[in-house]
């Protein structure tokens, strides 16, 4: 027990490093300016430092509340391992590009960022799905994916420390470890491909579990498949979103969009495993379908009209902005019919058991306004309980009226 508790002691200090990493880098950030790394996502960079903060917030409440469950430590791990690759990377870009020869370890610092930040990511990935929602896997038979990932993950490491040649992040740079290994170099390249192959076996291992499960932690595994489908269903969006030029500030909107979507990663473990609104997961998931499909509908309606409008008024209207207005009017109007089609759709089609409830008691309704049998009455109420929420056991009491 008091081992326990001195490891969730330990969750928070760990997340407090993981933010004073962050902020440093950040300021090295904004001293390198336009000086970058390789493979630099720019702006980017700064978003994805400040929302990977919810790795290390939801894995120190975690491992606060349940100190044997393994995901909260590897949360606080991917946290920590990329706030130290970030701070490396400012820290390299500043010695090496910004101001060479001022400061030292330069070199070092591109080299031990290069072998941390994907190993951070990474092998979180796979473990996490397969460890959620306990902490252990489905079974002993799954013992072995564990430890592969921590070999791999070693594997990988010690390949990129030693390997031959330039720097990753830094290509005009060689490594500075003074015994490089073209063995070791063939190692790491081998080794990062093969945590990718390790994330499908994750997400077997999390369906083999989902296939048992009952009660909660299959509502807990629920939250993790909504999340998925979330993720692949944002890529076509992300796509879209490149395409154009929309920005808030500096900042594009897609990544922006990608930011929230790494933050929601953490979020929803967290409130799967927590039990935090465990069983809204049907509402999250309705309203996540009806308001996608409404907002493609719509969004496509509007680019239709905008375009046919502009078409058909061009030679009137002479490029005012009329068909914009017309649009803008139309889509309004469609709104709460297009809505209420489309959650008719999706409670027909995924919520069978709530659309037939909604079906029931509107026939009901119905019938109450012409039945004058109370006989009658009290049998078609007990079905219509009996229908909708299908207790056990549905017994009627009827008050006779005074005379």
């Amino acid at each position: 027990m008091a081992v326990r508790v001195g490891a969730a002691r330990l969750a928070w200090p760990v997340w407090g490093l993981c933010v004073a990493l962050t902020a440093v880098a950040l300021v090295l950030f904004v001293i390198n300016g336009d000086v970058r790394p390789a493979d630099s996502y720019g702006s980017l960079d700064a978003v994805i430092d400040v929302a990977s903060l919810g790795f290390p917030t939801v894995g120190a409440t975690i491992v606060a509340r349940q100190p044997d469950n393994a995901i909260g430590w590897l949360f606080l791990a991917t946290g920590l391992g990329n706030a130290l690759s970030q701070i490396l990377l400012e820290y390299g870009a500043y010695a090496l590009l910004r101001a060479p020869g001022t400061v030292p370890g330069g070199a070092w610092a591109g080299l031990v960022a290069d072998a941390v930040i994907w190993p951070s990511v990474a092998a979180t990935s796979v473990l996490v799905f397969a460890l959620f929602p306990t902490g252990h896997v489905p079974s002993r038979r799954w013992r072995w994916l564990v430890w592969a990932v921590a070999v791999d993950v070693a594997a990988y490491v010690i390949g990129t420390l030693l390997a031959p040649g330039e720097l990753h992040y830094f290509p005009t740079v060689s490594n500075p470890f003074p015994a490089p290994s073209a063995v070791m170099s063939a190692v790491g390249d081998v080794a990062a491909p093969t945590l990718g192959i390790g994330l499908i076996f994750g997400v077997v291992a999390l369906a083999v579990r989902f296939r048992r499960s009952r009660g909660v932690e299959r509502l807990q595994i629920s939250w993790m498949f909504y999340l998925a489908a979330v993720l692949f269903g944002s890529i076509p969006i992300m796509t879209a979103l490149s395409s154009t030029n929309l920005q808030v500030g500096d900042i594009p909107v897609d990544e922006l969009v990608f930011a929230g979507l790494l933050l929601m990663i953490p979020l929803a473990v967290g409130v799967a495993i927590l039990r935090y609104r465990l069983y809204d997961i049907d509402v999250v998931i309705n309203r996540t379908l009806v308001y996608g499909a409404l907002s493609v509908t719509l969004g496509a309606a509007y680019v239709g009209s905008v375009l046919l409008l502009q078409l058909v008024l061009s030679p009137v209207t002479q490029g005012s902005g009329l068909a914009v207005a017309v649009s803008t009017l139309l889509v309004a109007g469609l709104f709460r019919p297009v809505r209420s089609r489309i959650q008719g759709l999706v409670d027909r089609r995924f919520f069978r058991r709530r659309y037939d409830a909604a079906r029931t008691l509107e026939a009901f309704g119905t019938r109450l306004r012409d039945q004058l049998d109370l006989d009658a009455l009290g049998t078609d109420l007990q079905a219509v309980v009996r229908d909708t929420m299908q207790p056990a056991h549905v017994t009627l009491w009827l008050r006779k009226a005074d005379r």
